[in-house]
């Protein structure tokens, strides 16, 4: 017998954000279904996804509003300033908490314990049928709606369908919606450090000649500070040999560019390699459907938004098709989902091209363009209005805000 769900919402990926926005949906009476290729076991486990995420201030207030941060338990740690130095030079940019009244300027949360959060509140909310393993196999949608028939012949018709199903999102190559794509040849080793000096709440990047390597501080044992995770940027030809050396020179090359900023240091865990792209879609919506997230652009981490542009879709999408249904009107309507679209442009283009002119700017060694970077990260430091705009837009705070990233209800 084959299984039928009717639904007002069909989300393909249950990330971090596809998740989020399930549950935000939800929560004001949107009835869900959430599928996923993966076993929900493997995605919460150790072994699943290494990384950590820096979560701005603005969509933190979204994930406390929504009923996610809550879940996350002390599993966070606060950023309370960020320190940019270019390699050995002693000219830096530095942003602290102080300079725009606030507790922090966003959080650091490990990748596992997010989802895990996002999974205690999905198995307790009666709006949302959480269905994984299982992919879809093919999927229609005319102007009545969205009918789609998942790998087990399960069948869903929903009035809308949300890829948020990353990089590679098979929703967006099913509709057939064109995607640019260009690789850095860059790969970010990821991996986690205990060390013996407290990072007091500070994030630091360091520009070196092949790439960013950011250490960010993370909630260690006990709700201790001596924890972080490592975001080190290399030439992907180099990365590869560097992640197959053995544990005493991969040692030695960390500690070469660690330094001893914090002391000495411990690896926990494994190492982690992800290849670096960039990639954006002409259209981020098509009928009766819209992209999310990953599945609508990737950014290079070097200023670590990435995570905060596909909550900032979540925000902007669930205020858009709720105020649709408030209206009684179609959720799944083109005028409905351009307004998302209209919302969303400008915003995630300007990081894009943003975070591309860092990573250009910043990942080489050439002399002059070397002296001026350092004098314009000098000068920043010292102008108070400049600094604080860039703070209050990394924080997700500036400009026409949904009511979600305000910590208003939908």
């Amino acid at each position: 017998m084959v299984n039928v769900y009717n639904t007002d919402v069909l989300i393909v990926g249950s990330g971090m954000v596809g998740s989020s926005l399930a549950i935000a949906l939800a929560s004001v009476g949107f009835k869900v279904v959430l599928i996923d290729q993966v076993e929900p076991e493997i995605q919460l486990g150790n072994k699943f996804d290494g990384r950590a995420s820096a979560v701005a201030a603005a969509p933190q207030k979204m994930l406390c509003q929504i009923g996610v941060w809550q879940h996350l338990k002390k599993n966070f740690m606060p950023i309370k300033d960020i320190r940019v130095a270019d390699g050995g030079s002693r000219l830096f940019l530095h942003y602290k908490h102080e300079d725009v009244l606030c507790e922090a300027l966003g959080f650091m949360v490990e990748n596992r314990h997010f989802r895990q959060a996002c999974m205690a509140k999905i198995t307790k909310d009666k709006n949302i049928n959480f269905i994984a393993p299982s992919k879809i196999h093919k999927f229609t949608v005319d102007v009545g709606g969205v009918s789609a028939v998942l790998t087990d012949g399960t069948q869903i018709n929903s009035n809308l369908v949300v890829g948020a199903d990353g990089r590679g999102s098979q929703v967006r190559k099913t509709a057939k919606i064109n995607c640019i794509k260009r690789s850095y040849n860059q790969t970010a080793i990821v991996l986690t450090v205990d060390h013996t000096l407290s990072h007091n709440n500070v994030a630091h990047e360091h520009f070196l000649p092949a790439g960013p390597f950011a250490i960010l501080p993370l909630r260690g044992k006990r709700g201790s500070k001596n924890r972080s995770s490592i975001v080190w940027t290399e030439n992907r030809q180099l990365a590869e040999v560097i992640m197959n050396l053995s544990h005493a020179n991969f040692t030695n090359e960390f500690n070469h560019r660690f330094g001893e900023i914090l002391g000495d240091t411990t690896f926990v865990g494994p190492r982690w390699s992800y290849p670096l792209s960039y990639q954006y879609v002409e259209t981020r919506i098509s009928q009766r459907l819209a992209l999310i997230g990953d599945a609508a652009y990737g950014i290079h981490p070097i200023a670590g938004q990435g995570l905060n542009l596909g909550l900032r879709d979540v925000a902007a999408l669930a205020e858009v098709i709720t105020d649709a249904r408030r209206l009684g009107l179609d959720i799944g309507s083109a005028s409905t989902l351009e307004k998302y679209q209209s919302w969303r442009r400008f915003d995630s283009s300007v990081m894009l091209a943003t975070t591309d002119a860092l990573n250009r700017l910043f990942s080489n060694d050439i002399s002059p363009i070397k002296e001026f970077r350092d004098l314009g990260l000098a000068a920043i430091n010292k102008l108070s209005p400049v600094k604080k705009f860039f703070m209050l837009h990394a924080m997700g705070s500036s400009g026409s805000l949904p009511r979600l990233l305000k910590g208003e209800p939908l």
